[in-house]
Order: structure tokens, then C-alpha cells, then sequence
């Protein structure tokens, strides 16, 4: 079984801003480097999708577009209840992403078509009920087929390839279909008449090596020839937990480099205190203008979840970027995860710590492809960005940018649709509520506060969990 969320980002944002509800709406940044995270099935008619660059979406889309800011904390805690639901009824499951994830339900070993379907369609519909969102659902006798038919049961869908017809209908897919298969690969196989996956599974083992590689080539054919019997197990505990930010303008002071790493180190402990684990190594992630990084690392004498440490130890490896050049993304990261946290009385003397030495640049040409989105709480794409991770949290300061999630004593829980000279207009409402009213404050309104985006789920507090 492969679950999906359908356009999980996007849908979140619907489901607690009911404004936004039949609308197109993408999330993501709206600056100069913005990027789509999520984009809702009425923005996708426009031909806008995910990881598209936003002016080009926003451009698609038209004027009847809303373009709106990523709250991960949003995403994981409804991806968390979500995945809690699934596993009251299947023990184990493994999730790749915050929307998707395989099971293997004991009890559809040789079930018929019918009684898959209807296991499925209990599944989603606990999930329609419960949190609000639409799910579709894909099986087979594999990982790979599962995951190609959740894929064409969008949106909302079920689709049960029974093992009988599996070949058949895997053969007569494009290969870009198959899972792995990604577009320089799928040129390549396409120049050499590889059109299906049926072509590819023709092949000899040899061939495909030549083409794919010795190590990827032989797995892929595997699974073109139907043959997939990998298991599905939980996911390993993570070797770090880290929290990164594209800004749309290059950082170049130091006090705003040490203000956006103080930013990133918090949203990253959230993260390592939902966890459960302490962190001993502290590393810091600096992208330059020319996509170069450089990454600097601490090692502290205990592992510890304490904020003020961690973050301290994070400002010390900073880099002056009058000194190494402008600064696009900053990131922090804790390694060292230990389920148990140490305590020291004293600090070992002895113990590694911050060295020069352990700053390195890399090659442009190694970097990532994907970045995440710029201008986090910037609607109109104005002011300052953080990363996909980064959420205004209240306490944080003050910061009323529009879509920044606001309160109000009278009003209730809302969030920013605009602002300027001096005003900022909130509409209130909530998963709860139905399109709410709009009212406009002085931007310095002492009755306005930043506010929990996960007060706008209005969820009992024993489902507000996060992973």
C-alpha cells in the first residue's frame, strides 16, 4: 500500500484559511529566489507545480492566484496525525515524505480486489473525517507498482493493480514512470528508442548497465521486469536534525548573519526537542552568492538540548561576510543525537571544539539542485526570508508581514492578508470557522500578537503533536 496526500501543502493551507478554499493557491516564497513547495489542483490546471520557480507559477496562475508562506510546523503536526491514524490500524509503516508513506497490511494477504478497495476507502475516509484532507491510495504486489498507482488514482482516488495484471500494466507505462527514472536517464533511454518500461525490461542486464550504471542499471531493471520485493520497514532514526534558510537578499553584515543563525538554531532545536534526543555536535551551513558552502562544526563536552548552548555555540563558527563574500542561505544543524542526555559539571578542557580547520568550501557543481523556498512569512514579497522549517513562534518578536498568523482578544486567530503604510489587514478565522471577516490595525496595535500557526488547525490539544 502507498498513501499520498493530494497536494499536501497546499491543502493544509485550504483546509485552515477556508478563503482559500476552491481557490489557486501556492506555497512557497514569493521573492526574487522563491520557489513552489506545494501548489493547490486549481493552480495545477494553470500548468504550475511544485519546485517551479514562483514568478514563473505566479505568472500561470494569473490574478485570481493567492500566493502564500510554508508554516512547517503546520505540515508536520497534521503529517504526524495523519500517520498516527495509519498506524492504529497497520503497526508499521514507512514514510519518505510529510505526505506520503507504504504499509503492508497483514490482513490483505490474497484479499480480492473488493475487500483491498474497501479497506482503502475506510483508511481515507477516517482521514476525510478527522483531519480534513483527501487521500489517495495505490496497491500491489510491490513498493514500485503501489507507488505508481496512487500516483494515477490522483486526486482522490484508489487503485488496486491485482498481481495477475501487474506486467501488463507496467509495460505499457512510460518509463519516466518507473521510479528512479529521472529526466537526464529518461532522455538518455528515450535516444536509444526506450520508450516504455516494457522496452527497458527487453533489455539485456548488459545494456542497461552501459546505459544506467553498473549500480543503478541492474535494480531498475529489476523493477521494470515486475521484480520488487523490498520490505517495508520504519525509517532509521535521524543522523541530524537541522533547520536552513534562503534569503531573497544576500545577508553581508555580520550581526544579520548572527541574527539569522540565531533564527535557524531555534527552529532546528524545536525539531530536536520533538525528538526526544540531545545534540553534541553543532554545524553551520553558510551558501554564498556563488552557490559555494562553506560548513563549520562544534563539538561540545555532553550532549544537551539546551537552546542558549547550542545557539551560542552556533554564533562562535560564523563567518564575517566581509571577509568571505555575501551570504544566500545559512543553516544549522545537530549531530551526535543521543537518546540519553549527558550532564557535565564542568566543561572538559580537553574536548574538540570550534577549529578553523574545519570550515571547507565546496564545489559549485556539488551543491543540491533543490533549495527551499525564500521569503517564508512574505506574502507580497517584501522583507526579509527564512527557510521551509523556519515559523514566526510566539515570543519571537514581533512580525506582522503579511501571512504571518496573528491575534486578536476580540477577534480570534487570523492571519495577515496585507499591509502597508502603517496597517496591516487580518482576516480571522480558522479550519473551524468558514471564510472569516477581514478588519485593518495600526500596525502597532498593542491588541494584535503573533500567534501559534497551530492555533489555526483549532485542534484538541492531545492532537497537536509534532515529528
Amino acid at each position: 500500500m502507498h498513501l499520498d496526500m493530494d497536494a499536501f501543502f497546499a491543502s493544509v493551507e485550504q483546509l485552515t484559511r477556508p478563503t482559500l478554499r476552491g481557490r489557486p493557491v501556492l506555497v512557497g516564497g514569493s521573492g526574487g529566489r522563491g520557489v513552489v513547495a506545494g501548489a493547490s489542483y486549481e493552480a495545477r490546471v494553470f500548468g504550475a507545480s511544485s519546485a517551479m520557480p514562483m514568478h514563473q507559477a505566479r505568472r500561470l496562475v494569473g490574478p485570481t492566484g493567492v500566493v502564500v508562506a510554508p508554516r512547517g510546523i503546520l505540515y508536520r503536526t497534521v503529517s504526524a496525525r495523519i500517520f498516527g491514524l495509519l498506524r492504529e490500524v497497520m503497526p508499521v509503516i514507512e514514510t519518505l515524505s510529510f505526505d506520503e508513506a507504504f504499509a503492508e497490511p497483514a490482513e490483505l494477504a490474497g484479499a480480492t480486489v473488493a475487500d483491498v478497495t474497501d479497506f482503502a476507502e475506510r483508511i481515507r475516509a477516517r482521514i476525510r473525517a478527522e483531519v480534513g484532507l483527501a487521500a489517495s491510495v495505490g496497491f500491489g504486489s510491490g513498493k514500485q507498482i503501489a507507488k505508481i498507482a496512487s500516483g494515477m488514482a490522483k486526486p482522490d482516488g484508489v487503485m488496486v493493480i491485482p498481481p495477475a495484471t501487474e506486467l501488463d500494466f507496467l509495460h505499457a507505462l512510460p518509463v519516466r514512470k518507473l521510479w528512479g527514472i529521472g529526466p537526464v536517464s529518461g532522455d538518455r533511454l528515450s535516444r536509444l528508442g526506450i520508450d516504455t518500461i516494457g522496452d527497458l525490461a527487453a533489455m539485456s542486464t548488459v545494456e542497461v548497465s552501459s546505459v544506467l550504471g553498473a549500480t543503478v542499471g541492474p535494480a531498475l531493471h529489476r523493477l521494470a521486469q515486475g521484480i520488487d520485493d523490498r520490505p517495508v520497514a520504519e525509517r532509521a532514526s535521524a543522523k541530524q536534525i537541522s533547520a536552513e534558510s534562503t534569503f531573497a537578499t544576500d545577508i553581508v553584515e555580520i550581526g544579520e548573519l548572527r541574527g539569522a543563525i540565531d533564527r535557524a538554531a531555534g527552529d532546528a532545536h524545536r525539531r530536536l526537542v520533538a525528538d526526544g534526543r540531545g545534540a553534541r555536535t553543532v554545524v553551520v551551513k553558510l551558501k554564498r552568492s556563488d552557490h559555494s558552502i562553506l560548513t563549520r562544526s562544534a563539538t561540545l563536552p555532553a550532549a544537551t538540548t539546551d537552546l542558549d548552548e547550542l545557539a551560542r555555540t552556533a554564533r562562535r563558527l560564523a563567518l564575517d561576510p566581509q571577509e568571505i563574500g555575501a551570504i544566500r542561505l545559512v543553516g544549522v544543524g545537530y549531530s551526535g543525537l543521543s537518546a540519553i542526555q549527558q550532564y557535565a559539571l564542568f566543561a572538559d578542557p580537553d574536548a574538540p571544539g570550534t577549529d578553523p580547520a574545519d570550515a571547507s568550501a565546496v564545489d559549485p557543481d556539488t551543491v543540491e539542485q533543490s533549495e527551499l523556498p525564500a521569503g517564508v512569512l512574505d506574502l507580497a514579497g517584501a522583507g526579509s526570508s527564512t527557510s521551509f522549517d523556519s515559523v514566526q513562534r510566539p515570543g519571537g518578536g514581533r512580525r506582522l508581514e503579511p501571512g504571518s498568523d496573528v491575534a486578536h482578544p476580540d477577534y480570534g486567530h487570523g492571519w495577515v492578508q496585507g499591509s502597508g503604510h502603517g496597517v496591516v489587514t487580518v482576516r480571522f478565522e480558522t479550519r473551524t470557522s468558514g471564510p472569516g471577516r477581514t478588519a485593518t490595525f495600526a500596525l502597532d496595535d498593542p491588541q494584535l500578537s503573533v500567534a501559534d500557526p497551530l492555533d489555526s488547525l483549532a485542534w484538541p490539544a492531545d492532537h497537536l503533536f509534532d515529528t
